[in-house]
C-alpha cells in the first residue's frame, strides 16, 4: 500500500469512526478541526487545530497526508478545490458542491434521471406564495444551504397554513420549496465506489426520525425486490456521474405504489449506515477508508438483521442497561456533555441471521 497517512477534515463522531477504521488497516490519521480535543482527535494520530478553510492549516494537512477526506458535507468547496490541487481529495469536491445546495442537488439528480419531489427555487415572499399555489398549499420549505437534522425547515400541510412571513422566518436567504410527498416510509442506501470504478451497495435501511433527527435504522427495510434494485441502481448512477470515490449516503422516500424518489444525498459516511459495523464484516467506515486509499472494496453483505438506535442527549443514561444485553453493540462518541438533540452514541441490536449469507453482494 502506498497510502500511509489519511487526512480527515472534521473532528466529530464520523471522523472518529473513520480514524478507528483506518487504524485497523495500519493507516495513520490526521484530523483538521478547530475544536481541540474533539471526538476524532481522541483516537487519531494527530490533530491540526485550524478552521476548515484556513490556508495554513490546509497546507499543513496536505504536506503530511497522502490523501484527504472529510466527515461532513459543509466543508467549503473552494477550500476543498484548492486542497485537491496539491493532494488527492476524495470524495471529489464536485460532490460537495452538489450536496451543499438543495436546489443544485435536485437539478443534478434529475439530470441523472433520478426522480425527486417537485421543487421551486424561492428567492422572495412572492416566489413562496406562487409556489404554494402551484403545489396546492402543501410543501416543505427549506434553506438551500446548511440545514441538517430538521433545522432550517417549515412544513405547509394545507391551504389553511399561512405563508405570511414565511420567507423572512427562514432568514430571507435562498430557499427551496419541495412538493409534499405522502410517503409510506423513509429508506436509505449506503454505497461506495472505488478508484477503479467498482461499486458496492449495502442493503437498504428503513429509517425513523424524531424531531428531524434519525432515531432508528432497521434492516431489512420493507421494500419490494423491484424497489430495492431501483435504489441500488440509482446509487450506482449517481456515483458514476460524479466520478465518485468513497462512501455516500442516499435517502429515499418509498411511495405507496412501490416507487422511490430521492430525498437527499450526503457525500460521506452516514448515520443510517452505522448498523454496518455490527451486522457486516466490512463496515461503511472501513469501506470508505478502502476506497480513498485505493484498496479493493470489501463485501457489503449483511450477516444479521438488526436495529440501530441513536443515543441522543439524555439517552446516554440508558447505556448501562444496553451493556447488559448480549446481542447489542454499544458505540459511544467521546462527548462529555449531553445536550438536547446531541448525538452521544448509538447501539445496534442484532436480531437474527439474515438468511442471505454473502452471496450476491460482492462489489462489482
Amino acid at each position: 500500500m502506498t497510502t500511509k497517512t489519511i487526512g480527515i477534515i472534521g473532528g466529530g463522531q464520523l471522523g472518529r469512526m473513520l480514524a478507528m477504521a483506518a487504524a485497523r488497516l495500519n493507516f495513520e490519521t490526521v484530523i483538521l478541526e478547530p475544536q481541540a480535543g474533539c471526538p476524532a482527535a481522541q483516537v487519531a494520530n494527530r490533530q491540526i487545530i485550524a478552521a476548515y478553510d484556513d490556508p495554513e492549516g490546509l497546507a499543513e494537512l496536505a504536506a503530511v497526508c497522502d490523501v484527504v477526506t472529510y466527515e461532513f458535507e459543509n466543508v467549503p468547496v473552494e477550500a476543498a478545490e484548492n486542497l485537491a490541487r496539491v493532494v488527492a481529495v476524495y470524495p471529489p469536491p464536485r460532490a460537495l458542491e452538489m450536496a451543499q445546495d438543495r436546489l443544485t442537488e435536485k437539478r443534478f439528480l434529475n439530470d441523472c434521471g433520478i426522480p425527486t419531489a417537485r421543487f421551486h427555487a424561492i428567492d422572495s415572499q412572492v416566489d413562496l406564495e406562487a409556489a404554494l399555489v402551484d403545489f396546492g398549499g402543501q410543501g416543505v420549505l427549506k434553506t438551500r444551504r446548511l440545514g441538517y437534522d430538521g433545522k432550517g425547515q417549515r412544513v405547509f400541510r394545507s391551504n389553511g397554513d399561512s405563508a405570511v412571513g414565511g420567507y423572512a422566518a427562514l432568514g430571507s436567504v435562498p430557499l427551496i420549496l419541495e412538493s409534499f410527498i405522502p410517503f409510506e416510509r423513509e429508506i436509505s442506501i449506503i454505497a461506495a465506489r472505488g478508484l477503479d470504478g467498482t461499486v458496492a451497495c449495502y442493503d437498504a435501511a428503513e429509517n425513523v426520525h424524531r424531531a428531524g433527527i434519525l432515531h432508528t435504522s432497521t434492516l431489512p427495510a420493507r421494500l419490494s425486490p423491484v424497489a430495492d434494485l431501483a435504489a441500488s441502481r440509482a446509487a450506482k448512477k449517481l456515483l458514476t456521474a460524479l466520478d465518485y470515490v468513497g462512501v455516500i449516503g442516499i435517502e429515499f422516500f418509498a411511495l405507496s405504489d412501490g416507487s422511490l424518489i430521492v430525498n437527499e444525498m450526503a457525500p460521506r459516511v452516514h448515520n443510517s449506515g452505522h448498523w454496518t459495523e455490527a451486522a457486516c464484516i466490512i463496515s461503511q467506515f472501513e469501506q470508505h477508508i478502502r476506497a480513498v486509499a485505493g484498496l479493493p472494496l470489501g463485501n457489503p453483505a449483511r450477516h444479521s438483521d438488526c436495529v440501530m438506535q441513536n443515543l441522543i442527549g439524555d439517552d446516554i443514561l440508558s447505556v448501562p442497561q444496553w451493556l447488559k444485553r448480549d446481542n447489542v453493540l454499544v458505540h459511544l462518541y467521546g462527548k462529555t456533555e449531553a445536550r438536547a438533540g446531541r448525538k452521544m452514541g448509538h447501539v445496534t441490536e442484532l436480531l437474527q441471521p439474515s438468511g442471505e449469507g454473502y452471496a450476491g453482494k460482492k462489489p462489482g
